[in-house]
């Protein structure tokens, strides 16, 4: 057995057994209700710079296939967790948790007492933290903790966010998107593509003439980690944007257009991940149980008379999405997505699909809609 210490940054200190990679690592320590999905929160790219504490009790126990992760690779700072079982089965399953921790360089630690961890950050927050196999007193990991960087004034997206563009066929191509990848994962692409949606992915540094370039039928804003408002420049691009074609963000993404549209943003406590969060469609009345995955939010009360509220969390009452009410421009805070986590928002995709069919800006041939095809 190796022994692992975490130690967070108000002095709080747990100790148990390390699986994984062997070594340091620091970041923002959060948890996640999720009961499955494990490897897709590990290579989600929005918990970049986060050590994520899982509340199920048992993680690990279908063990890993290649074609359920999110992005190339893990992202989280460290997985924490109550059971890494050291025996795994599943349909398909291609590794141990373990291997991959320790193949990907990440520090797994279990047989601590996770409840009593999750009740402590809900109570005091979410902050930074460290994990390590090397050094085994706290004072010593605790100093280095107080060392390391603030999630608040983070600019990660730009740190995950690709170099390049990249070109997504769909196998009937209706749309042309414009991606800004500040983070995204491989499922929005597939549903996209699957709506009938070639897919052109943007870095975060793309230029708004780049992107309008492309004559996309429609701008997709991504999710992505770190703090909005450390993205002045990625802000100024989404706000030459508004008004010139469809425009539909998602968590990082949806903060993003918030500030855009001159709002303002804040830290949430200790934030919302998991894949049952209750949101409130303010339209209809209808509430969707919903995959989550962010520590900042849109003040809502902030936003112009032109933005209208859409959708409500329950539980803490946030802003979960909202509308323009002249301009095609939609967000949502959640992940219609999903990956992992329940498909009842996925409705939103829709929604994307038919503010670009409505937009009157599209060409025309012969008096019908222009397709990628004929473009």
């Amino acid at each position: 057995m190796t022994a692992g210490l975490l130690v967070l940054e108000d002095g709080t200190s747990c100790r148990g057994e390390a699986i994984g990679a062997r070594g340091t690592s620091f970041g923002e320590i959060v948890f996640n209700t999720a009961m499955s999905g494990y490897q897709e929160v590990l290579t989600d790219p929005s918990y970049t710079g986060q050590i994520v504490v899982m509340t199920a009790a048992h993680i690990g126990n279908y063990g890993v296939r290649r074609d359920e992760a999110e992005s190339g690779r893990i992202h989280v700072a460290g997985f924490v967790a109550r059971d890494f079982p050291d025996r795994w089965s599943g349909t398909g399953g291609e590794t141990s948790l373990a291997n991959y921790l320790e193949a990907s360089g990440i520090i797994g630690l279990h047989g601590i007492d996770t409840r009593a961890l999750v009740r402590h950050i809900r109570t005091q927050g979410a902050m930074r933290a460290g994990i390590s196999t090397e050094i085994t007193e706290p004072s010593e990991l605790l100093r280095l903790v107080l060392d390391s960087p603030p999630m608040i004034g983070s600019d990660l997206a730009l740190a995950v966010s690709p170099d390049h563009s990249e070109v997504f066929p769909a196998a009937t191509g209706r749309f042309d998107v414009a991606a800004i990848d500040y983070g995204m994962k491989r499922n929005i692409v597939r549903l996209l593509n699957k709506a009938g949606c070639r897919v052109t992915v943007f870095p975060a540094t793309a230029s708004a003439q780049a992107i309008l370039a492309s004559d996309p039928d429609g701008i997709f804003l991504s999710n992505g980690p770190g703090d909005p408002a450390a993205l002045p420049a990625q802000i100024r691009t989404i706000e030459s944007l508004l008004g010139r074609k469809p425009i539909f963000g998602i968590c990082l993404g949806h903060q993003l257009l918030g500030l855009a549209l001159g709002g303002k943003t804040f830290k949430l406590k200790f934030g919302h991940r998991g894949a049952n969060h209750p949101v409130a469609d303010l339209r209809t009345g209808a509430v969707a149980i919903t995959s989550q995955n962010h520590g900042f939010a849109v003040d809502g009360d902030t936003l112009a008379a032109e933005v209208e509220p859409t959708h409500r969390n329950l539980n803490d009452g946030t802003l979960e999405g909202f509308r323009h009410r002249v301009l095609p421009i939609l967000a949502a805070q959640f992940h219609p997505e999903a990956s992992p986590g329940p498909h009842d928002a996925n409705v939103l995709f829709d929604s994307f699909i038919e503010a670009m069919e409505a937009d009157p800006s599209r060409e025309t041939v012969n008096g019908e809609r222009e397709t990628t095809s004929a473009k």
